[in-house]
């Protein structure tokens, strides 16, 4: 249509800048080995923590689920889409996360959204965020009426600079957004500093776990377990798409947060909720985190081995903690070659470049599971270094 012409010069600006993206094709389940545009590689680029894509236990939940209730509810949760599952899920939910309740909403994304906007409806508002914070935490600000404030990443210094400033002093409401575990550089927020501070100027917490819940800490419940802050931080974001391997996310706080989201959080009242099959995989992949720890120990021993296998080899790997591991790389085109290189040699890890990190903090992202075994990330390591020298990277 000649309207839309216009977006074939967006496209080639886009193309021109490297910022063009094609997506990949899985061709088999999600998997630590799986088959991507017709090969099989080494996956180290997925978000399946704990092989649960795969778990015999959870495709049977889904299974049953849908087959009692059907493929869905064609309806949006506060019509006629919440199921007896729905209710169960977020009580199983509020208990992993030690809080009051738990209210599901449709992902991930649209829970930081959905509550920056809900709680922040007042220009007399303030939103204080970690510059490194999730996009949907950025456009939760955005779409929230509250000035925003930025502070340096996890620096306490900046934060308390803000926290203590006059404008933030007068807010009607004030509202700190961290992510737990940063997704681009693997690191974890100081939460007990920022609770402290927190605490001293009256400002709610609001944690962002979508890569620490099934992860980090004791059986996996994130950073507020991980760090023993039950009861301090009053907001707990969770996902349920990476380490439950499915799709949703999750608010978890006080009755009453749960009562007040599911009475005006947009995405929550306008969206149909998760299909009965979904709902069943996320009971079962509790269930796996409480009765089989050894995949969380397989999943931490995994990303040690691989991250000392990076460091040997002489790659920057910045100041990751968890098992996200950077491999820098400080340019788009040789990112891009660099992740083209190892997808020949069989191993898939997707680069990072601007605008999702800053210019020259390009970089290939990776993510050990606990599905590879020792010999997959051998071999993974082993093409990463052919490669890295090859590139001059190391």
């Amino acid at each position: 249509m000649e309207r839309l012409k216009f977006l074939e010069q967006e496209v080639a600006t886009l193309k021109a800048e490297n910022r063009f993206i094609e997506p990949h094709v899985l061709q088999s389940a999600q998997d630590a080995v799986c088959v991507i545009d017709g090969k099989e590689v080494i996956n180290l680029t997925s978000n399946n923590y704990l092989c649960l894509t795969t778990h015999p236990k959870v495709k049977a939940a889904a299974i049953n689920a849908t087959e009692k209730y059907g493929i869905g509810t064609a309806a949006v949760r506060t019509i006629i889409g919440t199921t007896a599952m729905h209710g169960e899920l977020e009580q199983k939910l509020a208990e992993f996360k030690g809080t009051e309740a738990a209210l599901v909403i449709q992902s991930g994304f649209t829970s930081n959204t959905a509550t920056c906007q809900s709680l922040m409806t007042s220009p007399e508002d303030a939103l204080i965020s970690d510059e490194l914070n999730h996009a949907s935490i950025i456009d939760g600000g955005r779409l929230s009426k509250a000035k925003k404030k930025i502070y340096r990443h996890s620096d306490m210094a900046h934060l308390k600079e803000i926290l203590e400033s006059e404008e933030v002093k007068k807010a009607r409401r004030k509202l700190l957004v961290t992510d737990g575990v940063f997704s681009m550089d693997g690191d974890i927020a100081p939460l007990p500093e920022i609770v402290d501070l927190c605490e001293k100027h009256g400002v709610i917490v609001m944690v962002d776990d979508a890569h620490a819940s099934g992860v980090i800490g004791p059986e996996g419940r994130g950073t507020v377990a991980h760090f023993g802050l039950k009861g301090r931080v009053d907001i707990q974001i969770g996902t349920l798409s990476k380490a439950f391997a499915t799709i949703g996310g999750y608010v978890a706080g006080t009755k009453a947060l749960k009562e007040y989201m599911q009475s005006v959080a947009r995405p929550f009242l306008f969206s149909s909720s998760h299909p009965p099959s979904v709902v069943g995989t996320c009971l079962a992949g509790l269930d796996v985190l409480y009765n089989e720890p050894q995949l969380l120990k397989k999943l931490w021993d995994n990303s040690k081995f691989f991250k000392e296998e990076l460091k040997k080899a002489g790659f920057d790997i910045g100041n990751s903690q968890t098992p996200i591991t950077p491999v820098m790389v400080g340019d788009t085109i040789k990112a891009k070659k660099f992740s083209k290189m190892l997808f020949e040699e069989g191993v898939f890890a997707l680069e990072i470049a601007f605008p999702t990190v800053p210019m020259g903090k390009e970089r290939l992202r990776t993510i050990v599971t606990a599905g590879h075994e020792i010999k997959d990330l051998e071999k993974a390591a082993a093409a990463f270094k052919k490669c890295g020298k090859a590139l001059g990277i190391i």
